[in-house]
C-alpha cells in the first residue's frame, strides 16, 4: 500500500537501438549500465563461446563451425547495439548478483504469484523493455513510451499473457532489486531528465515534473557567481538517517573499498600434484596465453590475483569466472574453496 514517502520513478527513453541498456537501467532504477560496459560483456561471451568451440569441435579453430562463427561476427551484440539475453543476464549477475530466469521456467511462474515478482524484462525480436514494481505499483517502463505507465495488480497477469501471445519472451527478477528512489542522494544514481515524481504520474498531470525541471533540486546547495550549483557532497547535516544510509550504499556500489583493492597478496608455493587440499585452476591471461596452476583450497582468492600479477608485468587486470563471467574481485578475502573456484577457468583482461 502507498505511504507518505515521496517516490521517484526512473524511466530512460529510447536512444538509437539501445533498448537493452535502457531496459536494464529502468529495471534497477539507476544509470548502472553503459553501451560500453555491455559491449565488453558481449565480447567476453563471444570469446568464451569461441574458446569452447575451439576445444570441443573436431578440427578446432580450423573446423567449419568455428570458421562460420568467426565469419558471422558477434552472437551477443549487433552493429546497431542490440544485445542478447545472455549479455543482460551476465550484466545483472555481475553487478547486482541478480538472476534473470524466463518466467516459463519450472519453479518460477508455477510457484510464485506474479504480483510478488519485483521486475520483468520483456523481449521480442530486437526490442527490450522493463516492468518494475515501485511503491507497490507496477510501472511499464518501455523506453519508447513518453512517460511511465501504471499496470494494476489486477491486470498484470493478463498483460503478461498478452505479451507472450504476441511473441514476447518474458524474463523476471523475483526479488532483491535495488530499492526505489526516495531521496535526493539516491537520485544521483540516475540521469536527471529521466526521474519522474510519482505523485505527478498518479494524478495524471500533463506536465509531470522530472528532476531536470524540479525547482527545488538546488535549494540549500547555494550557487557560485557563475550560476553553477555548489557541490556539497560531504555535507550531510540536513540529511535524515535514511538518506545518509542510502548515500553510503550508493557510494559503496560505485567504488571498491581501498583496503580490499589496494592490499598486496603474497604468492604462496604451488602444492604438489595430489597433495591434500590441492586444486587446479586454469587461466586465460590477457595476452591470450593459457596457464594451469595448483593452489591450496585454503588460499585466499587474493593469491590468484598475485599469480596473475606475476604473469602480467604488474599491469592492472580484471579477473572473471563462471558463466556468465562474473568479476571475482569482491572475493579476494574469501578462500578458493568458499568461492567455488576449484577447477574453474578464469579469464583475465587488462583494465
Amino acid at each position: 500500500m502507498s505511504n507518505s514517502r515521496q517516490y521517484w520513478v526512473y524511466h530512460e527513453r529510447q536512444d538509437a537501438l539501445l533498448c537493452g541498456q535502457h531496459a536494464l537501467n529502468n529495471l534497477v532504477q539507476q544509470n548502472a549500465f553503459s553501451p560500453g560496459s555491455l559491449a565488453d560483456i558481449a565480447g567476453q561471451l563471444d570469446q568464451m563461446e569461441l574458446n569452447f568451440m575451439a576445444q570441443n569441435d573436431e578440427g578446432g579453430t580450423s573446423s567449419k563451425d568455428y570458421l562460420k562463427r568467426i565469419a558471422e561476427g558477434s552472437g551477443n551484440v549487433d552493429e546497431s547495439g542490440n544485445f542478447s539475453i545472455e549479455v543482460l543476464r551476465s550484466a545483472l549477475l555481475s553487478r547486482f548478483d541478480l538472476e534473470l530466469p524466463n518466467i516459463q521456467q519450472k519453479g518460477v511462474r508455477d510457484k510464485v504469484e506474479i504480483t510478488n515478482i519485483e521486475g520483468f524484462i520483456c523481449n521480442r525480436e530486437s526490442h527490450w523493455f522493463a516492468i518494475r514494481k515501485i511503491n507497490d505499483r507496477f510501472y511499464n517502463l518501455n523506453s519508447t513510451l513518453e512517460r511511465p505507465e501504471v499496470i494494476s495488480h489486477f491486470k498484470l497477469a493478463a498483460e503478461m499473457e498478452a505479451l507472450q501471445n504476441e511473441g514476447y519472451s518474458v524474463f523476471c527478477v523475483l526479488k532483491s532489486l535495488p530499492p526505489p528512489c526516495t531521496s535526493e542522494a539516491m537520485m544521483d544514481l540516475g540521469l536527471p531528465q529521466y526521474w519522474w515524481k510519482e505523485e505527478d504520474l498518479m494524478s495524471g498531470k500533463s506536465n509531470a515534473m522530472t528532476r531536470a525541471d524540479n525547482p527545488w533540486k538546488d535549494v540549500g546547495s547555494g550557487r557560485r557567481l557563475d550560476g553553477n550549483a555548489v557541490r556539497g557532497g560531504n555535507d550531510t547535516s540536513q540529511m535524515s538517517e535514511d538518506e545518509m544510509l542510502q548515500m553510503a550504499l550508493a557510494a559503496s556500489l560505485e567504488q571498491p573499498s581501498p583496503s580490499m583493492s589496494d592490499r598486496a597478496y603474497a604468492l604462496t608455493e604451488e602444492p604438489e600434484d595430489g597433495a591434500p587440499g590441492a586444486v587446479k585452476i586454469q587461466f586465460r591471461l590477457p595476452d591470450g596465453t593459457r596457464a594451469l596452476r595448483r593452489f591450496s583450497e585454503s588460499d585466499l582468492v587474493g593469491v590468484i590475483y598475485a599469480f596473475v600479477a606475476s604473469k602480467c608485468s604488474k599491469q592492472s587486470v580484471e579477473l572473471r569466472a563462471g558463466f556468465p563471467p562474473k568479476d571475482i574481485s569482491s572475493k579476494k578475502e574469501a578462500t578458493i574453496a568458499d568461492s567455488k573456484l576449484a577447477g574453474e577457468m578464469i579469464h583475465g583482461r587488462y583494465v
